[in-house]
């Protein structure tokens, strides 16, 4: 990835939370516990996992910043949202995390030096290295994932409930 290309996906990533909120004003928060299946999220729980995923994704940046070469932490997301029992949290907490965590780690990506994002860490969930470059790769994309994620859930109980 070029100097361009990664400065591109770091504003992705700074412009993610910001992305959601605008999203969410479309979003009735009648429909927020709504799942669309059992097995899959509500909006409320994706708006929980985001704060845990950013949570574990902003210790992974600064392990690999700071201390490339060892391991990360694993975490399995759906057994947290049962676990933790997602409902049961409070979501303005949870995008208050989310905007907080997101800023700092958007903040500290900015400064990094090019061969930063080359360092690299052992994460339980893949057999190649793991680089800070696949770790942007991936947070940029995630909250615009999740983005579609609500706005499939919004269509699918808009056209349950008529």
């Amino acid at each position: 990835m070029d100097k361009t290309e990664r400065d591109s996906k770091i504003e992705l990533y700074g412009r993610g939370y910001d992305m959601l909120m605008e999203m969410l004003k479309d979003i009735p928060p009648e429909m927020w516990k709504f799942k669309p299946e059992p097995k899959e999220w509500s909006v409320h729980e994706v708006l929980v996992h985001l704060a845990d995923s950013e949570s574990n994704a902003a210790l992974r940046a600064r392990k690999l910043i700071v201390e490339p070469g060892g391991a990360l932490m694993g975490y399995d997301q759906d057994k947290w949202a049962v676990e933790l029992d997602y409902h049961d949290q409070n979501w303005e907490d949870a995008l208050e995390t989310l905007r907080l965590v997101r800023k700092t780690t958007y903040e500290l990506l900015k400064k990094q030096p090019d061969e930063v994002f080359e360092h690299t860490a052992k994460h339980p969930e893949y057999d190649e290295p793991y680089t800070l470059e696949k770790w942007l790769n991936i947070y940029s994309e995630h909250i615009p994932g999740h983005i579609e994620q609500i706005r499939n859930n919004y269509r699918i109980w808009r056209d349950k409930v008529g």
